[in-house]
């Protein structure tokens, strides 16, 4: 079977309430896809490309936002369809994203969603080769102390002490914390040593006097909460 030419639609061509910016106004960031999301920031396509077919390029040439960033600007900017102008914008958005995480003791957010985990590890954790699991250090106003960073490997080895994701909580004297870890297949699922883990960490911090939170899985533009999944947490 011969592959025949693909037309893409232009911005101009696809009905306002399908463009990513006016799908944004409406219905918020968070609906939009990582693609859709590339696409505000290209803003304009090329000839015979939209703005979201050449972000949907980019993503599967260069391995998702991981790759993205790992591109220098003078890198990305040589992708066609970009330039130096589009280029610039994506990667000073991907900064923003970074330093988010680095956030000043007088700018500490606080943790109160899910939603909140993933806007300050989101990006960064996405964009790792290996699993990584840290521990976010909360106050008793559930802002942010520290996030600390107990293990890296294999997703399939248990080999997290649980007394390592205390350590700097005592030390810190945190009041609760939150887990987070990503799967680099980018499939947020929960795993069973993932549950087995939450159980007895939840038990430890009830020990301990120190809260957990919620356990996020991060993975390729979605997240999962094993508290708001009922996995490994009590109802009591």
């Amino acid at each position: 079977m011969t592959d025949e030419p693909r037309y893409h639609l232009m911005m101009r061509e696809i009905h306002p309430e399908e463009r990513p910016r006016e799908r944004l106004v409406a219905f918020g960031e968070a609906s939009l896809s990582t693609s859709e999301l590339l696409a505000i920031l290209i803003n304009t396509g090329i000839k015979g490309e939209s703005a979201t077919a050449l972000a949907q390029r980019l993503l599967a040439e260069h391995g998702g936002l991981s790759g993205i960033m790992r591109l220098d600007v003078s890198e990305l900017a040589k992708v066609r369809g970009l330039g130096i102008a589009k280029a610039t914008r994506i990667k000073a958005a991907l900064e923003v994203g970074r330093r988010l995480a680095a956030l000043g003791t007088e700018e500490r957010p606080r943790i109160e969603s899910p939603e909140d985990v993933v806007r300050l590890l989101g990006v960064e954790m996405t964009a790792l080769a290996q699993e990584q699991l840290r521990v976010i250090l909360l106050d008793t106003k559930h802002a942010v102390i520290a996030t600390r960073l107990v293990y890296q490997g294999s997703a399939n080895q248990a080999t997290v002490r649980v007394g390592e994701l205390f350590r700097d909580a005592i030390r810190q004297t945190a009041v609760a914390i939150v887990l987070v870890h990503n799967h680099p297949s980018g499939d947020p699922t929960p795993s069973s040593a993932d549950v087995t883990m939450t159980i007895d960490v939840v038990k430890a911090g009830k020990l301990l006097d120190i809260e957990v939170l919620d356990h996020i899985v991060i993975g390729q533009g979605r997240h999962a909460s094993l508290k708001r999944l009922g996995l490994g947490f009590t109802s009591t």
